[in-house]
């Protein structure tokens, strides 16, 4: 076991002191005098004194802590952007305190309840799926505590948020599987209420339109973003007595799974069926065939929401602002027919 952190206590209590006494000695305060500063001084260097942030942060009402709460930390997206927040905090000297909801509403509330419990300062947040009922945030809006969403959000919650022009970016999906031969374009979706499942459907139907293809709703089908539902929902495509002749997904996970049922199933990508994703994990360069999907600007996505975050303490209120971010279609080979 580690030794505990040495405190002001600890050395108030070891020379006989008050600990304001020992903190002022320690900013060389003209009131203590040179022979006790000095002694208080030694004694901190020799056991290994060093301010607690947290405690300091208290005394001012101050911790200088962020939570941030994603629903997993595991994929290159949530870890870039995380990163991009990190780095904004760090020019304030701010610290960032992490947790993930594991996409459970339940793991979401308990995160929010431990960090305010740790003092954290406001809350940088991307919603778990099963989210849909928003009382915990609600409770931060009305006593005025710092939030951002960003990427999953409520839309009709008046907090700022960044997102990415999903809507964009699925239209010219839809568009450029029409222009490499397809006719028959499925989607497979996330959860209903999930604005990025929304907001991504209205361009793939605005994608059929100005490509002249008519809507079916057999082609359209939801999963909850695992892996295994994802590949169910590619089975039930594949057993349409039409199939499709092209799949993309609201995520690359729901697009590698994807590419899993297609290929066990004996189908050729893109040959007889064409797939993109949406997110651009690492993977995507790594799989056979390499697959098309969207490019998020993770990192800027979390210097954004760190920017709304410090702009919101500047103003001491929240802040109902909203910054999207435009995303890039990346070509590879699992969409471009022979």
């Amino acid at each position: 076991m580690g030794k505990r952190h040495i405190s002001l206590k600890d050395l108030a209590k070891e020379l006989d002191v008050s600990i304001s006494t020992v903190s002022r000695a320690l900013k060389n305060h003209p009131e203590i005098s040179p022979e006790l500063t000095k002694k208080i001084q030694a004694l901190a260097a020799e056991r290994n004194y060093t301010p607690n942030p947290l405690a300091m942060g208290l005394l001012r009402q101050q911790t200088k802590m962020i939570g941030v709460i994603v629903p997993d930390i595991n994929t290159h997206f949530y870890s870039s952007i995380i990163s991009g927040i990190e780095s904004v905090a760090k020019e304030q000297c701010y610290f960032i305190v992490i947790a993930s909801s594991n996409e459970s509403m339940d793991k979401e509330i308990e995160s929010v309840e431990n960090l305010l419990k740790s003092r954290v300062e406001g809350f940088i947040v991307c919603l778990s799926q099963e989210t849909n009922d928003f009382s915990h945030f609600e409770k931060l809006i009305k006593n005025e505590i710092p939030l951002v969403f960003f990427d999953r959000v409520c839309e009709e919650l008046p907090v700022p948020a960044v997102l990415a022009n999903g809507q964009d970016a699925t239209r010219k999906i839809t568009k450029h599987f029409y222009e490499n031969g397809c006719k028959r374009i499925a989607y497979i979706s996330g959860p209903e209420h999930l604005n990025i499942s929304q907001n991504r459907k209205e361009g793939y139907l605005n994608g059929l339109q100005e490509c002249g293809l008519q809507y079916d709703k057999n082609l359209l089908v939801h999963c909850n973003l695992s892996i295994n539902d994802a590949i169910l929902a590619t089975r039930k495509l594949l057993q349409l007595e039409n199939k499709p002749d092209a799949i993309f997904g609201v995520n690359d996970t729901i697009a590698f799974a994807a590419m899993i049922e297609v290929k066990k199933q004996g189908y050729k990508i893109p040959d007889d069926i064409s797939l993109a994703g949406f997110t651009d994990e690492f993977h995507s360069i790594v799989v056979d065939p390499p697959l098309t999907s969207v490019s998020h600007p993770t990192f800027q996505m979390g210097e954004e929401a760190a920017r709304l975050f410090f702009e919101s303490v500047a103003n001491g209120k929240i802040i109902n602002k909203k910054v999207m971010l435009p995303i890039d279609l990346v070509v590879r080979k699992s969409s471009l027919k022979k």
